[in-house]
């Protein structure tokens, strides 16, 4: 059973903001815990459009503040982060019948401004018929719109806030449930049960986060003071995966006639990444799946545009999530409902701090105002710091990514070019803690398939709490696309059975 502890903060969940917030909270010096009933980023943050991005579509919702929040962090994470973001050009072909070419203009304009001067190229209008990311659309689209933002390895962004959170001190405990909490009048006595075994600890904190996402309206509403006093809508995105639809590196963001807007996006090397839908949900979040309709509503959302249609038939993997939407207006869209972000501080007795709403870009923003507030009320007064330090990996030097892979490669010649790449985009610098001192592929051990050796599992296991194949293949890398079912499988079973055995290669190891 874990040691019961004492701690400053006890935050629960390990989404993008509790993440988030407990390395906040930890890098000033308070003694932090996290726990999440699943695996880090299990749900909501690991089921995004895997994007860093102001919100295009926002400004026709009037809301400047959130863009112009967006897009200046959207410069900040790519600081940090430069590994596992990067830039991303998008595509916007024209259609006259549902917004009117000035229209797009003028919020293409706001857009490429309210973010100040930025790093990223401003947008501009192109010749489909002469461009090369015309070649896979419809003939009759002739003009568009190129525009700039980032993607995001979005699990993976998840699991190094978290890292950097427990190397400077933090508790993390993935797979347990915050199950009941006592408030008393100077902190929370909070049962802890784990999901793996059903262990039940006690822990006490001066205070506690309440960052559990699509369950933030419910969790423990019986306690005294613990619920939000906040409407919470939740809302479904969905999202399918097909083989690769166009062979150039551009995005594409196209208008719908409901006035949504659906991405089309280089996805993982061979495919490409459709989505997303907005659905009221109810139920369990953990039990969202994309639905045979949503599947069809995005197959013709981008068949308006593609020259060569797509179809249900053609789609290899879907996924789900539920966001739990701040909804102060009560507009019943859950197009139009804001994806801004509230804290709800409760200082009546030991302090709860409760997360609504956020995106992906602006988590960071968001930890930053929560333990603004919180702290003080702690003792502590120490200022933000995270806007300025690189997240595990994240440090390349100056040269930038191109550079350091270049130095990889000649380190490392043996390793083939995509393998390479791909060990860079998921682990910047840390890539040279897998592959040690390996001096031919067959160092990194068993291979599974595609480029996963056993090198790469036993770090995630031993760095990340990886446990099961599925945190592996489908969170911390997307390479169960790249597996075959039997591969897929022998991952699992080594998992389960395998890893306790040292790993044969290299010497030292």
């Amino acid at each position: 059973m874990p040691d019961s502890g004492n701690f400053d903060v006890l935050v629960v969940g390990g989404g993008i903001n509790g993440a988030g917030i407990a390395r906040d909270a930890a890098g000033r010096g308070l003694g932090v815990a996290l726990c999440e009933q699943g695996d880090l980023g299990n749900y909501t943050s690991s089921a995004s459009t895997k994007l860093i991005h102001g919100g295009l579509r926002y400004l026709e919702y009037y809301e400047f503040g959130l863009v112009r929040k967006a897009l200046l962090e959207r410069e900040v994470l790519l600081g940090i982060a430069p590994h596992i973001i990067w830039p991303l050009q998008f595509v916007m072909p024209h259609v006259k019948a549902l917004r009117p070419a000035w229209m797009i203009r003028a919020g293409l304009f706001l857009y490429d401004h309210l973010g100040g001067s930025g790093s990223l190229p401003r947008s501009h209008g192109i010749p489909l018929r002469r461009h090369t990311a015309g070649e896979a659309l419809r003939r009759d689209l002739v003009k568009g719109f190129v525009y700039s933002d980032c993607w995001v390895q979005d699990a993976r962004l998840v699991v190094l806030n978290v890292m950097d959170a427990a190397e400077r001190g933090a508790t993390v405990w993935p797979r347990t449930r915050c199950v009941a909490a006592e408030r008393r009048a100077d902190h929370w006595a909070v049962t802890l049960r784990s999901t793996v075994d059903d262990t039940e600890w006690t822990v006490h904190a001066r205070s506690i986060v309440n960052a559990a996402g699509p369950w933030v309206g419910g969790l423990l509403d019986d306690a005294d003071g613990f619920a939000s006093r906040h409407r919470v809508e939740l809302v479904k995105g969905s999202h399918i995966i097909v083989p690769r639809l166009f062979d150039h590196g551009y995005a594409y963001i196209f208008q719908n006639t409901d006035r949504r807007v659906v991405f089309a996006i280089p996805y993982e090397r061979d495919f490409t990444l459709i989505g997303t839908t907005d659905v009221p949900y109810t139920g369990d979040p953990a039990d969202a799946r994309t639905s045979p309709e949503e599947i069809e509503y995005l197959c013709d959302a981008v068949n308006h545009y593609f020259a060569e249609p797509i179809g249900p038939d053609d789609v290899i993997s879907t996924y789900a999530g539920v966001r739990p939407l701040h909804d102060e207006s009560g507009s019943g869209s859950a197009s139009a409902i804001s994806r801004d972000y509230s804290l709800d501080l409760d200082t009546r007795r030991a302090p709860v701090l409760t997360v609504l709403g956020g995106k992906l870009t602006t988590y960071r923003k968001l930890a930053v105002e929560a333990i603004d507030r919180l702290a003080p009320l702690l003792g502590n007064d120490a200022a933000g710091w995270t806007g300025e330090a690189s997240l595990p990996g994240g440090d390349l030097g100056e040269a930038g990514f191109d550079a350091f892979l270049a130095s990889l490669q000649r380190r490392c010649p043996w390793l083939p070019a995509g393998m390479a790449w791909r060990l860079v985009r998921n682990y910047g610098a840390r890539a040279d803690d897998i592959l040690a001192d390996a001096a031919s592929l067959g160092d990194l051990g068993r291979h599974f398939g595609a480029d996963l050796y056993e090198a790469e599992v036993r770090y995630l296991i031993d760095r990340e709490w990886a446990m099961t194949a599925e945190d592996v293949l489908w969170r911390r890398s997307k390479l169960g696309l790249q597996l075959t079912v039997e591969e897929r499988a022998g991952v699992e079973d080594w998992m389960a059975n395998g890893a306790s055995e040292p790993l044969r290669g290299a010497a030292g190891r």
